[in-house]
């Protein structure tokens, strides 16, 4: 194994992390499994695509590539826009659908099965919309660094690593330093208590599912910038976030990137010592084995 490899390795667990940080955080206020958060991730690239394809189309002056990356200014403004319009996608959803479960006292299998629902009504809408074509934020190819001796990467992937670390550092600060972040973790530790203390579990929900969503679109705009954008790439992601929330210990935002490095480069090891159709069983495995090992995760605290 070489050098690249672990880098190749970050750049994928940087993405999955920052993707399984949105996971744990709803699981751990909403207490289910949401299998639509992976097309949050589809929807979050494509609310950034049309928002640079429309800013570029107003001013082309905003596509012209910004030295040295592939892109130009209407990609980081569009993936502002991308977050915020992806955290509003999410609190319709739960309006319409997981809200109106949650009054009526569903159980939390009825909130997963809804889940599915939700994933494939939003996958086959964006499909509808955009068509199952690949797109691509940028067309240009860029050449890599040499870093070091055997390492590689190019800026556009670096700038995606230090974005991923910057979002999830934000977030671990929200949570500790903030009184939202402590209403948050109050209502991830006991709902009715926080409720009889005085905390807007309501706010708390809408907050989760925004700052949720939002990572969840960093993640698509990264995985597109990085590969290229389809109706279909978050499902192909769920497995790994999945395994990296768990994996990290529901609850815990540092768990979840760090997990998210730990399938990436697993991913990447199994690519380069068997073949690249072994990636998507690597998170599967991974899942597994941290089930029966440790259920509770590397950060997570045994209930």
């Amino acid at each position: 194994m070489n050098a690249q490899v672990v880098m190749d390795g970050l750049i994928a667990g940087a993405m999955i992390g920052l993707g399984a940080v949105g996971v744990t955080l709803t699981y751990s206020i909403l207490r289910f499994a949401n299998f639509a958060h992976g097309e949050l991730v589809s929807w979050g690239a494509y609310f950034a695509f049309a928002v640079s394809s429309a800013l570029g189309f107003l001013s082309g002056a905003l596509t012209q590539p910004i030295d040295p990356f592939s892109f130009g200014w209407s990609l980081p403004l569009a993936a502002l826009a991308a977050m915020a319009l992806t955290a509003a996608l999410a609190l319709i959803v739960d309006a319409v659908l997981f809200g109106r479960l949650r009054s009526m006292g569903g159980a939390p299998i009825v909130m997963v099965m809804a889940s599915f629902g939700a994933a494939l009504a939003l996958r086959n809408l964006l499909e509808f919309i955009f068509t199952s074509r690949p797109d691509y934020y940028a067309q240009g190819l860029q050449i890599a660094m040499r870093l070091a001796p055997g390492l590689r990467a190019t800026p556009d992937q670096l700038l995606s690593l230090g974005v991923a670390f910057f979002l999830a550092a934000a977030l671990h600060l929200l949570l500790t330093r903030t009184a939202i972040g402590r209403a948050m973790r109050a209502v991830s530790e006991n709902p009715a208590l926080a409720g009889v203390v005085g905390v807007d579990v309501r706010k708390v929900v809408r907050v989760a599912w925004a700052l949720g969503a939002g990572l969840a679109s960093a993640a698509g705009v990264i995985a597109g910038l990085l590969v290229q954008i389809r109706p279909t790439m978050g499902l192909d992601l769920l497995l790994p976030l999945f395994a990296a929330a768990i994996l990290g210990g529901i609850g815990s935002v540092p768990g979840a990137l760090t997990a998210g490095l730990i399938v990436g480069l697993s991913e990447s090891i199994a690519v380069h010592l068997a073949g690249a159709q072994w990636r998507a069983g690597v998170a599967f495995v991974i899942l597994v084995a941290i089930l029966l090992i440790r259920p509770q995760g590397l950060f997570g605290r045994s209930q």
